[in-house]
């Protein structure tokens, strides 16, 4: 698991349609079945430990939260971050004071 910070990435200018003052952040590639959701966590809410079946971003919009890998170590994450997770990786999600995130999860998924 890794931290992705895309709150302050800078990105790349959108040149094409016409596009004025806007830019994007490439956060990963993938190939195969993909998968995106909501995920709504209210106060002390958590998703239990369980391994990745595909590979994951999980990308907090808004509120914060905290998200482990393997290793159990809690790491915090709030909106304008996320985490990656690879296909198979054990993994816990949770938040003490409630978190919204998008879940992104491809087959074949590299950040």
């Amino acid at each position: 698991m890794h931290i992705i910070d895309f709150a302050t990435a800078p990105g790349e200018v959108i040149a094409q349609f016409g596009s004025v003052h806007a830019t994007s952040v490439h956060l990963g590639s993938g190939v195969g079945e993909s998968h995106v959701y909501v995920i709504r966590f209210a106060p002390g809410g958590q998703i239990g430990e369980h391994p990745t079946g595909f590979g994951q971003l999980f990308l907090v919009i808004d509120g914060s939260g905290w998200v482990s890998g393997p290793d159990g170590q809690r790491k915090q994450i709030s909106s304008g971050q996320g985490a990656y997770f690879a296909c198979g990786e054990l993994h816990v999600k949770g938040s003490d004071i409630g978190m919204t995130a998008i879940m992104i999860q491809v087959y074949d998924l590299e950040p």
